[in-house]
């Protein structure tokens, strides 16, 4: 059996290993990328993103505990901080999801972000689609939590879920970060805290003047994840706008396109800048560049033009 095969028949150590070699661009990474690709394209990628502190990775917990019991397979990648000094994650959510880590019907992988300002690590669409190839129903991404660059999370996921908590100012912070655009469905998790009425009133203004091309319309579900309290209703609410997404979509306005258009420029992004690190510059003249820049020798938009003409390729 071929390592493509045994993915796709859901070995876990092979998926793993799957997701370690997009996760660091092994040559070999692309062409098993390029042979499970036929088999993608089934699984319901559930976005999980908000403020830090809202809850989020307790809310992702009891929602795949929740498509556990309906017998559904779930893969869920936490995407953490990048470590300023080996690269990696740093939360570690799997250590908070203990509880699930030896389900059979389960991935957990925790990714760094590297960098990443909008919550996605570099790799996250990859994994997805090595876990959808692999036969899990649902993917639930958990993004970083970093506020403003949040809105990323839109270019990887099905359905979009907002994550707030009363009394944070979260619907400032939301309205600042373009959340309220990519919000298909809102939760206030920690519904048990004073202020929650308010916030869900503040909630439903912000929904009321903000208008949707595809005309729908958020719903708002209330949650205390610790309690599994309006777990189910999240889940139904998850499945709505998902059956909605599918009776609306027209051929050249698809979100699925969107994505795929996604993945080709952050391909592209990144085969460029290796070609351009590889061929264009040694790592003693890009320090030297540097040197220059920060000593007001050079200017950096000199120093990129230099390296793409190193390249042969216009810049202008």
């Amino acid at each position: 059996m071929s390592l493509t095969e045994k993915i796709i028949s859901g070995d876990k150590r092979l998926i793993a290993r799957a997701i370690s070699a997009v996760e660091s661009a092994r040559p070999d990474a692309i062409e098993l990328l390029k042979e499970i690709f036929p088999h993608t394209g089934k699984a319901l990628v559930i976005g999980i993103t908000g403020a830090p502190g809202a809850g989020k990775s307790t809310l992702v917990d009891r929602l795949a505990a929740h498509y556990r019991s309906l017998d559904e397979k779930v893969g869920i990648i936490a995407v953490d901080p990048s470590s300023p000094f080996t690269g990696g994650a740093i939360l570690g959510d799997r250590i908070r999801m203990q509880n699930m880590a030896c389900d059979p019907g389960i991935f957990i992988r925790s990714m760094a972000a590297r960098g990443h300002l909008g919550g996605l690590a570099r790799a996250t669409v990859d994994a997805v689609a090595i876990l959808d190839a692999a036969g899990y129903n649902k993917v639930l991404v958990e993004t970083v939590g970093v506020g403003q660059d949040e809105v990323d999370i839109v270019k990887a996921a099905d359905v979009t879920v907002v994550v707030l908590v009363p009394g944070m100012g979260d619907d400032i912070q939301a309205i600042k970060a373009g959340i309220m655009e990519i919000g298909d469905v809102f939760t206030i998790n920690k519904a048990d805290r004073e202020g929650v009425l308010r916030t869900e009133r503040e909630l439903e203004s912000l929904l009321s003047i903000s208008e949707r091309r595809d005309g729908w319309k958020p719903p708002i579900v209330k949650t205390v994840a610790t309690e599994d309290g309006g777990i189910d209703e999240l889940a139904e609410a998850i499945r709505d706008y998902a059956a909605f997404s599918d009776s609306t979509r027209k051929p050249g306005d698809d979100r699925r396109a969107s994505v795929a258009e996604y993945r080709i420029i952050e391909m592209l992004r990144d085969r460029l800048l290796k070609l351009a690190l590889d061929r264009g510059v040694t790592g003693e003249e890009l320090r030297d560049m540097a040197r220059s820049v920060a000593e007001r020798r050079r200017d950096p938009y000199s120093v990129v033009d230099e390296i793409i003409s190193r390249l042969g390729i216009n810049g202008q």
